[in-house]
C-alpha cells in the first residue's frame, strides 16, 4: 500500500510541475504556441535580454508581504505535490504563498504560466513569477517568484529546488540563465 502511495505522489508531482502546453520562448528563439490563449496579453514584446536595469524602488506592500511569506518557508524541503512547510514542489509553493495573500492561483507551473500578463524581463518588479524549462525545450517546468533586483540589474527569485528545497537563485547563474523562458505579473 505505501508503495502505491508513493507511486501516485511521484506521479501528481511530476504531472503538477510539467507542462501539457507549449510555452512561449522570446528572444531569438522561435515562438511555438497554437493555443487559442495568450501569453502576452497586454501586447508588449516580452523578451530574454541581458541589457537588464536596474529597479531601486522596492517592493509594493502587496509583493512585500507575498516575499515575506514565502522568505518563512526558506530551507523547506522539497516535495513532489507538496504545498506545506514539511514539503513543496515549485507550483505549490507559489500556489500556497499567493493563496496566503488571498490571489488565487492555478496549481501547476504550466497553467500558472498563463495567468496575469507578459511582461519583458527587464522590468519585473518584486513578486512577479518566473517561467523556466528545466528540462530544455519550450514547456514549463519551474516557476518561481522574483525576490531582489540589484541595483545592477542582478534579479533573484525564491523557488522550491528538487535539491535544496526552498532557496533564494540568481537568474544569472548558467542553469537558471539558459532554462529561463519568461517573466509574468499576476500583481
Amino acid at each position: 500500500m505505501k508503495k502505491v502511495l508513493l507511486l501516485a505522489a511521484v506521479t501528481f508531482a511530476l504531472w503538477s510541475c510539467s507542462a501539457s502546453q507549449p510555452a512561449r520562448v522570446y528572444g531569438n528563439k522561435n515562438i511555438s504556441n497554437n493555443n487559442s490563449y495568450s501569453y502576452n496579453t497586454n501586447n508588449e514584446n516580452p523578451s530574454k535580454s541581458k541589457n537588464k536595469k536596474s529597479s531601486k524602488e522596492g517592493p509594493n506592500a502587496k509583493a512585500a508581504s507575498i516575499l515575506s511569506d514565502a522568505e518563512k518557508y526558506l530551507g523547506a524541503p522539497y516535495r513532489a505535490g507538496g504545498m506545506t512547510y514539511s514539503g513543496f514542489d515549485c507550483s505549490g509553493f507559489v500556489n500556497t504563498v499567493f493563496a496566503e495573500n488571498n490571489i488565487k492561483l492555478t496549481r501547476r507551473s504550466a497553467d500558472q504560466a498563463k495567468e496575469g500578463v507578459g511582461i519583458n524581463i527587464e522590468n519585473v518588479k518584486h513578486g512577479d513569477l518566473l517561467f523556466f524549462a528545466t528540462a530544455g525545450g519550450k514547456r514549463v517546468s519551474h516557476v518561481g517568484i522574483v525576490h531582489t533586483i540589484t541595483d545592477d540589474g542582478e534579479i533573484k527569485f525564491i523557488h522550491a529546488s528538487t535539491s535544496k528545497g526552498v532557496i533564494i537563485s540568481s537568474l544569472e547563474e548558467a542553469y537558471w540563465d539558459k532554462a529561463f523562458l519568461f517573466a509574468r505579473r499576476v500583481l
